[in-house]
């Protein structure tokens, strides 16, 4: 019995590092990507810009996406090993569930398509049609990413701290689960088909981002 649980114990420990490791790394390159990269772009001339975005860009894109990739699953291990079911870890969950698929299924696919035109243009030829398109929905859905970051983080280093934050999923109300996670789904929606709105720049998106962190603080500790 000691044996298993020290080897669960280290298993878990392994998981734990693995996921920061991999965290660090992700969320670094988001908060790269929109508070250093996307403010050089706004002065940089075009010459400058189309070199970065092709050489650049896609290097940073790698460890991005793939950074993500390791964090969500070793995150999953780890919730499957330690068998956590708090409300803190399971909001955090969710939101870093929502950012991880924003950054396969629409940060990267637009990016390519960003990179492809810039490609394009340098060799002569004309900017593919979709771009402009692609490179605005990969901004909001990245900027959505840096909202949720800032909770994310929160909920996910506090959970076994904070009072209510230890409460099991199964012993929260209906209602309570409703309204924090229909916020959730709103903003997550918003980001696949909306606007920037307040998130535009990047004093607004980090504002937004610990207001949205006390909102829902506050919601769990009602509950």
């Amino acid at each position: 019995m000691e044996l298993a649980l020290l080897s669960e114990n280290s298993l878990a420990f392994l998981l734990r590092w693995a996921h920061l490791l991999a965290g660090v790394t992700w969320i670094g390159l988001l908060y790269y990507f929109n508070f250093i990269q996307g403010e050089y772009f706004k002065e940089a001339d075009g010459g400058a810009k189309s070199d970065a975005i092709q050489k650049l860009v896609p290097r940073a894109l790698w460890w991005f996406r793939w950074g993500a990739m390791f964090t969500f699953l070793s995150g999953l291990a780890l919730i499957y090993v330690r068998h956590l079911t708090g409300m803190g870890i399971m909001i955090g969950v969710t939101m870093g569930t929502i950012m991880f698929l924003n950054v396969w299924l629409i940060i990267w696919p637009n990016q390519k398509i960003v990179i492809a035109s810039a490609k394009q243009v340098a060799e002569g030829g004309e900017a593919l049609p979709g771009a402009a398109a692609a490179l605005g929905k990969a901004g909001l859905a990245s900027r959505t990413n840096t909202l949720f970051s800032i909770p994310m983080l929160f909920f996910m280093a506090s959970s076994v701290h904070l009072g209510q934050l230890q409460t099991s999923m199964a012993q929260a109300s209906t209602a309570s689960l409703v309204v924090v996670y229909g916020l959730i789904a709103v903003l997550a929606l918003n980001g696949v088909i909306g606007k920037t709105g307040p998130f535009t720049s990047v004093k607004g998106v980090v504002s937004s981002g610990f207001l949205l962190t006390a909102i829902l603080y506050l919601l769990v500790e009602m509950i």
